[in-house]
């Protein structure tokens, strides 16, 4: 009798721990199933962060492609990587070789960009020195304060400092920016060496694509709304005093001041 009571014990005790047993290998079956569930999700979502990301770089790379467009060749535009939002005018910036002067001088429009500042300072202090190491006189001189003083009002570099032209009206310099040396320096390089080649408003006309290379994203804007108010579109109209301001309360986008200042 004790012998079975004995055993029926046994039995008891090997049954709870077969219970215990099942038991911890259910809980520990669940954990295991909870992380795998866990981990599996958190996979997928990893998956689809990196699909949507790959999906908004791409838009964004079709976008960028869609606004930029094409050009190349002397006197054609370049479109800017930065290029203001103005649909309805193409990018005003002069690319290629100036004719005359260009292969002379060993310059290029392409040289003054925001993508090169080092090459476009080079360029710009080529242009300046000339209005160092050059004096005019008599008619040149005359010619000179017509271009950059009176006719249409003058050329100045009103993004960058506020005086109404680059010279006063006997000719001495009246901006001390970089590019007032330089446009001065073209505009007598141009009337020393070339004088018989180019009428003043040519030579104003070099001046302001020069002036539109130093400052893109302002004359971009200036030739939208030269164009909202059908004015015909040139350098001269574009980058003289003639229609200075006119842009004023609307806001440029793009490239700002190309070169110091």
């Amino acid at each position: 009798m004790d012998k079975w009571k004995t055993t029926k014990a046994e039995e008891q005790r090997e049954r709870r721990r077969e219970s215990k047993d099942n038991t911890l290998k259910l809980m520990m079956g669940l954990l295991i199933a909870v992380l795998f569930i866990t981990l599996f999700n958190s996979l997928r979502l990893s998956f689809v962060n990196g699909a949507l990301e790959n999906m908004n770089s791409a838009l964004a790379a079709q976008t960028s492609l869609a606004s930029s467009g094409t050009g190349s060749g002397q006197g054609q535009t370049r479109p800017q990587a930065s290029a203001t939002s103005l649909p309805s005018v193409p990018s005003v910036v002069p690319t290629g070789i100036p004719k005359i002067y260009g292969p002379e001088l060993k310059i290029n429009f392409d040289d003054v960009s925001a993508a090169d500042p080092e090459k476009a300072d080079a360029t710009i202090r080529a242009l300046a020195n000339f209005d160092q190491r050059i004096t005019l006189e008599g008619k040149q001189l005359e010619r000179y304060i017509n271009i950059l003083f009176k006719m249409n009002k003058g050329i100045s570099c009103e993004y960058c400092c506020g005086a109404p032209a680059i010279i006063f009206a006997d000719g001495q310099p009246a901006c001390g920016c970089a590019h007032s040396f330089a446009m001065r320096g073209l505009a007598k390089y141009l009337l020393t060496n070339h004088a018989d080649e180019y009428t003043d408003e040519q030579i104003q006309e070099e001046l302001g694509k020069w002036k539109t290379l130093f400052f893109p994203g302002q004359l971009q804007l200036k030739a939208q709304v030269l164009k909202d108010q059908k004015i015909p579109f040139n350098y001269v109209n574009l980058a003289s005093n003639k229609y200075r301001g006119i842009e004023q309360g609307k806001s440029a986008s793009g490239s700002g001041m190309v070169g110091g200042c």
